[in-house]
């Protein structure tokens, strides 16, 4: 157990630090770095993948159309979230950024209750309309919808919805994702090229090599993450995911020096509050005798 939360704890921190990854790529629009994303992703995947020895079940498993429908749609809200995530990040949104992935827990909740129809506790409700009135209060703060935490929020959010009922484990469902994107990834960076707009090799190696980097804090994160979920609790793994937006936030406000008022704390702790709410409830009634333990499916 130890092993998987130390997993958990080392993808969880890339994810968080990340802004300072996509910040050094700055000068590269991020219609242009999702595409390399999901090509040097699929490199990389694939390389794991032979290495493991799982070509041949991935063949069989993948290639049909009960899998392939599923992650589509998957790959497609990925894509969205990348593209708002990146362009956000390089845009001095970072704040805004970890508000999305903070409330993205309490989203897949109400999801599950309007799509699947599951059942929540009363202590479950509470941090939910807590968090929804923290999103009401910021908005008349900004004076308009927090739209980048919002979109991360659900698209993120339906991610998980498409992934939930999709029949491939994590390895192989990311490596279906970004297959299914490579071709139409790789037709726009050679169109980009070839009108002499592309960073690729253009902007220095440097830069070039960051670009093939985006496969390596894409995938690894994701396989160590995948390790840990078959080892620990998933109440251990609702409280570790907070690190990631955390050190997103403090990155945004100490390292990058943005604009977070007064008014904008008050509406992120009631965010807080509701997140410390739902975190501790959630492990109370895991420790309660007459709790159902699901097992955890990597």
């Amino acid at each position: 157990m130890r092993k998987g939360i130390l997993y958990a704890v080392c993808a969880y921190g890339m994810w968080g630090i990340l802004p300072v990854y996509w910040k050094l790529l700055k000068l590269v629009p991020a219609t242009e770095l999702i595409p390399h994303r999901f090509v040097w992703s699929f490199f990389l995947l694939a390389g794991f993948i032979v290495f493991r020895k799982r070509w041949q079940e991935f063949r069989e498993k993948a290639l049909r159309w009960q899998a392939l429908r599923f992650y589509l749609i998957s790959g497609v809200l990925l894509s969205i979230n990348w593209l708002v995530y990146i362009w956000a990040v390089n845009a001095n949104y970072i704040v805004e950024t970890s508000l999305g992935y903070f409330i993205n827990p309490l989203v897949s909740v109400l999801l599950g209750v309007i799509v699947f129809r599951e059942r929540l506790r009363i202590g479950q409700w509470a941090p939910v309309g807590l968090a929804a009135a923290g999103v009401i209060y910021l908005t008349f703060v900004y004076g308009e919808l927090p739209w980048i935490a919002l979109t991360l929020a659900l698209s993120f959010g339906f991610y998980g919805l498409v992934k939930k009922a999709a029949p491939l484990g994590p390895t192989l469902g990311l490596m279906l994702e970004t297959g299914i994107l490579f071709v139409p990834a790789l037709i726009y960076l050679f169109f980009v090229h070839s009108n002499g707009q592309g960073a690729f090799f253009q902007q220095g190696i440097w830069i070039s090599l960051l670009l093939v980097g985006t496969g390596l804090v894409t995938a690894v994160p994701l396989l160590l993450f995948a390790s840990a979920a078959r080892s620990i609790p998933l109440s251990v793994v609702g409280i570790l995911q907070y690190i990631a937006p955390t050190l997103q936030f403090l990155i945004g406000v100490l390292v990058y020096g943005e604009s977070f008022s007064r008014d904008r704390f008050i509406g992120f702790a009631i965010v807080w509050v509701a997140l410390l709410v739902f975190a501790f409830e959630g492990v109370w009634f895991s420790q309660s005798p007459g709790a159902v333990r699901q097992p955890i499916d990597g």
